[in-house]
């Protein structure tokens, strides 16, 4: 396909020439090509440049990144004819993290810790690549020596090598309590969060090795969040505010269980001068020693409850009468005092009536399939067998499972008919007495939003399986998570998009390096409609379409 250029004589002697687009095809007679137009364009001097121009651009939308550019910069009068493609680069991703990096002054930050040391590489710089590759591309730090300057551009770092990307690791994990502390004022401030409810839960993440560290080490075998009780892990918290920041976290041993973290994490915040902060925990800290934990820092909690358990006060709770009010988020709560003078407690029961119909077809299924199970184990008749065993301690069936005195099983009806009462429910406990009970369940439905951190810094930004050996490696790699997640996060509230709608359409911004006989020139892809309006959303200004442009002498 080409354009093709013809000429037509006037009448008064003068010539005119006609654009056409045209190609080759062959004579089905003949067998020799001709030419086929396709499309008349008109004649060359009438001919509007501009749009020739846009349709230029417009087609080269279909070449890659570097060609593309290329064309571009061609049409804009940037380069000569004999330009050539240096290289390209991704540019969009690492582009709009360190602009809120800045804006949440994490430079600034790290450059006021610095100013004490004197380093020769920018340790500040390489941080950020290591925490903009956890939300773009993660990978080891190897990995990293093939990423930044050959895949990806980071402002201010032409490459990096490995072992400046661990002294870089070591500095973070030994100003790493300045740091939160600094971040989140800073965050708080810039942001105007509301610290009023903090989110705290604890996970777990593995190790690809066989053998655990000795007692005093962080890699030990423990009661895995990710089901690996096969392989040594750490147990990680976070500290969440209601809209899904992270403001702080902490790393200690695989074996350390969860209500003994409460008193470490009360202390760290000591100095924060929180006015009032209410900890909305799960059932793993509903201790009441736990609960007189959280609340010798000078706040109250709000905690998940079990439904099911020995607790007799719960117990209590579920079964007192009283009206269900409907408040948001489509919840129905109702509220309950049990105990006397200082064993007094105030209970929220919330109700789910969309979670109480999906919970009632999972168990009238779950009671179907034992019924056939029971049916065929009552016929064989050889009494206490393996199978009635393995039926009776399963995790699913067991509960409703009743043996005779004859060896025949039975379903337990009664207990079949108590789930039913509990179906869509969930049980609160708070020791606030200020709150409504519609701040309580909705303060504590918020909770989600640790779970989706958690999801998000072992699936996106790759937290696990965790590689390193030494303690301040692995701290230092959480930290790194982290603050990956911080960005994330802010980025997803600011945009009102997932980072991974933000991450696949910014990513394709790249920046390419033009070479030729006059000098070098490093140009911006052109941005696309959704493109600007993900950097518009977020604040961000748009680059500069020519990033650097040298001469040859």
């Amino acid at each position: 396909m080409y354009i093709r250029q013809i000429s037509r004589r006037r009448s008064d002697g003068s010539r005119v020439r006609y654009l056409q687009l045209a190609h080759k095809v062959r004579d089905p007679e003949t067998g020799r090509p001709k030419d086929e137009v396709l499309f008349h364009i008109g004649r060359e001097d009438k001919i509007d440049k501009a749009q020739i121009k846009r349709l230029v651009l417009s087609l080269s939308r279909f070449l890659g990144a570097g060609e593309r550019t290329a064309i571009q910069a061609h049409l804009d009068g940037v380069a000569s004819a004999d330009v050539s493609v240096e290289k390209t680069l991704s540019m969009g991703g690492s582009y709009v993290l360190d602009a809120l990096w800045r804006r949440l002054e994490l430079d600034s930050t790290l450059k006021k810790l610095l100013a004490e040391r004197s380093f020769e590489i920018e340790i500040e710089r390489l941080l950020f690549a290591l925490v903009a590759n956890r939300a773009l591309a993660p990978r080891s730090k190897l990995g990293m020596e093939r990423w930044v300057g050959r895949k990806v551009h980071v402002d201010g770092l032409d490459g990096v090598q490995s072992h400046a990307l661990y002294r870089a690791m070591d500095f973070l994990v030994e100003h790493g309590e300045e740091l939160q502390k600094s971040v989140f004022f800073s965050v708080a401030n810039l942001l105007n969060l509301e610290v009023d409810l903090l989110f705290f839960d604890t996970t777990s993440s593995y190790f690809e090795i066989e053998d655990a560290d000795p007692e005093d080490g962080l890699r030990q075998y423990g009661h895995s969040k990710d089901h690996r009780r096969d392989l040594p892990q750490v147990v990680i918290g976070l500290a969440v505010t209601r809209t899904g920041i992270p403001v702080r976290c902490w790393v200690w041993p695989g074996n350390k269980a969860d209500a003994s973290t409460v008193d470490q994490v009360q202390k760290d915040l000591a100095g924060w001068k929180l006015s009032r902060v209410i900890w909305v925990v799960d059932r793993g800290f509903a201790g009441e020693k736990q609960r007189h934990a959280f609340q010798r820092g000078g706040g109250h909690v709000i905690v998940g409850e079990k439904l099911r358990g020995p607790e007799q006060l719960n117990h209590e709770a579920l079964k007192r009468p009283g009206r269900f009010k409907t408040v948001r988020g489509n919840l129905e709560v109702k509220e309950v005092t049990v105990g006397e003078a200082s064993a007094k407690r105030r209970f929220v029961v919330v109700r789910n009536p969309e979670q109480a119909v999906r919970d009632e077809a999972v168990r009238n299924r779950l009671i179907a399939r034992l019924e056939e199970s029971i049916e065929h184990l009552n016929r064989r008749k050889r009494g206490h067998t393996k199978a009635v065993c393995e039926l009776k301690s399963h995790r699913g069936f067991g509960r409703y499972v009743r043996e005779l005195k004859n060896g025949q099983l039975r379903i337990d009806r009664a207990r079949v008919k108590a789930d039913a009462k509990l179906d869509g429910k969930y049980l609160i406990s708070t020791t606030d007495p200020s709150l409504s009970a519609e701040d309580v369940a909705l303060g504590y439905k918020q909770l989600l939003e640790v779970e989706r951190a958690f999801r998000t810094m072992k699936n996106t930004l790759e937290l696990r399986p965790l590689h390193h050996r030494l303690p301040e490696r692995i701290q230092a790699h959480v930290l790194l998570c982290w603050l990956g997640l911080l960005l994330v996060r802010v980025a997803e509230n600011e945009s009102g998009m997932t980072w991974d709608c933000i991450r696949d359409t910014i990513e394709e911004i790249s920046l390419v390096k033009l070479c030729g006989k006059d000098g070098r020139v490093e140009l911006v892809s052109e941005l696309n409609d959704e493109q600007r309006k993900i950097l518009k959303r977020l604040s961000v200004k748009k680059p500069k379409r020519v990033q650097k442009l040298s001469q040859t002498a």
